[in-house]
């Protein structure tokens, strides 16, 4: 209210419904001038509407995925340029695609060449794995753990980064080497050792976890493969007994009341080790924070996806530059196993503007987003024979000519979700080609779904799993 000289209303999923019916009312009227709200907040009734500004526009969260699929930002973006009005988009690591239409003159840049107050971005170095070996069943290397020693007998803080929730990603039995999996998704059950649970992050299927192997009976022969930031954080507690601790995570108990209030406390000193997931690396402010190690700065690199350089790229730039806002001195260590990656290189050598070109020469070259056009496809049944009949039927009627074509259908990479199996078709176009008529014109030819059939189209897709 101080800065804007009126109070913002807020808008997102944990408003209540009389709140929500009181704000979409002020909004109409013109009441409420400010909203500072999720991307559903584009649809409110706005009486005026005269400035629409993205915070950290390059994130992933601004794509809906399910129900009607849209991208917050172009919506944004077109919503200005309909009402013909300014638009501003904010990050420190911005799309490619917005990157580009700033270097073509399509977009206006203005450049904060300095941090805010005394702030001054981390000395960023990697940690080679091969050569600083953890110990046996850890995952901290020993200069990480002498860094993090040194930073809280300073009276600092140290941020753990693991883009990875849970305690591990798959718990098998050493005996006879039976996984748990989902039995409606094929994806691995993660432990959640916190809550004593094998849980599916794509259905939310759960079970208790075990004390003997359900497939050949052995007792206590299930170990857990991989760490998760609850496993770091137990490490933590073994490491640094008398450090205070915290572990932050979407899915922790206590929902984004507790998440705050821990965020909050944080942020002034209550704690000195946060152990943490890429919620971590959204924006907050904590000025005592001197030192974050990445646990693993591969992670994001192993994905068959375009824009995983990118993707990996903006995260670690977002976790590593929460360190330093209050002075200089501040650290940030980077475990990897392959430090000569370019993704890494540019990183550490802090060159932004080098790996925004070099990616997007490599997307130039491949006549990829931005330079061309995606749509993906998606068939879903509840039989694998009825959702690859109907994808190849689609396939026998797609256009291929010289500006659009189409790929597939290949299963998904994630094949079957919630009991659903499912096939990926890809339409590539050139960046003129018109890919919405391309799309209903090869829609119009194909079959009909019937029965559990089901055919999402996603334009300009951000994930392909």
């Amino acid at each position: 209210a101080d800065r804007f000289g009126v109070e913002p209303a807020q808008w997102h999923s944990e408003v209540p419904p009389k709140t929500r019916a009181r704000v979409w009312r002020g909004v109409a009227t013109g009441e409420v001038r400010v909203v500072v709200g999720a991307r559903s907040s584009l649809f409110l009734p706005f009486a005026d509407l005269g400035l629409i500004v993205v915070d950290e526009e390059h994130d992933g969260a601004y794509k809906q995925e399910d129900g009607v699929v849209y991208h917050a930002r172009d919506m944004a973006v077109l919503r200005g340029r309909i009402d013909d009005f300014p638009v501003v988009l904010a990050s420190a690591t911005p799309s490619l695609e917005t990157w580009v239409n700033a270097e073509t003159g399509r977009y206006c840049r203005h450049l904060l060449p300095t941090r805010a107050g005394a702030g001054r971005l981390p000395e960023i170095r990697t940690l080679d794995l091969r050569i600083h070996r953890p110990a046996a069943g850890r995952f901290l290397a020993p200069p990480l753990i002498a860094a993090v020693r040194d930073t809280i007998a300073a009276g600092r803080q140290a941020l753990l980064f693991l883009n990875r929730r849970g305690y591990a990603p798959l718990t098998l039995c050493r005996s006879c080497g039976h996984r748990f999996e989902c039995p409606n998704c094929s994806a691995w059950l993660v432990e959640h050792r916190f809550r004593g649970q094998l849980m599916c992050h794509h259905c939310g299927h759960s079970i208790r976890r075990p004390d003997a192997c359900p497939e050949c009976g052995e007792i206590d022969g299930l170990v857990a493969v991989g760490p998760g930031i609850e496993r770091i954080a137990e490490e933590v507690a073994q490491t640094f007994p008398d450090a205070r601790r915290l572990v932050l995570s979407s899915d922790m108990p206590g929902g984004n009341l507790r998440m705050k209030a821990e965020l909050a406390a944080f942020a002034e000193g209550a704690a000195d080790i946060v152990v943490g997931t890429q919620i971590l690396a959204k924006g907050h402010n904590f000025p005592l924070l001197d030192l974050v190690g990445v646990v693993d700065a591969d992670l994001g690199l192993a994905h068959g996806d375009l824009r995983a350089a990118e993707k990996t790229f903006q995260l670690i730039q977002q976790v590593t530059g929460r360190a330093g806002r209050a002075g200089a001195g501040a650290r940030a260590l980077l475990q990897t196993r392959a430090p000569d990656h370019p993704v890494l290189r540019a990183i550490v050598a802090g060159d932004r503007d080098g790996f925004y070109e070099r990616e997007s020469e490599e997307r130039r070259r491949a006549a990829m987003p931005p330079f061309g056009r995606l749509a993906g496809v998606i068939v879903s049944a509840e039989t694998r024979e009825t959702a690859f009949a109907h994808a190849r039927a689609m396939a026998a009627v797609a256009p291929h000519d010289a500006d659009v074509a189409v790929l597939g259908p290949a299963e998904a990479p994630i094949a079957v979700v919630r009991g659903r199996h499912r096939f990926r078709l890809l339409m590539r176009t050139d960046r003129t080609t018109d890919i919405q008529a391309a799309l209903r014109d090869w829609l119009a030819r194909c079959p009909a779904p019937r029965g559990d059939l089901r055919v999402q189209v996603d334009v300009d897709p951000q994930s392909f799993l």
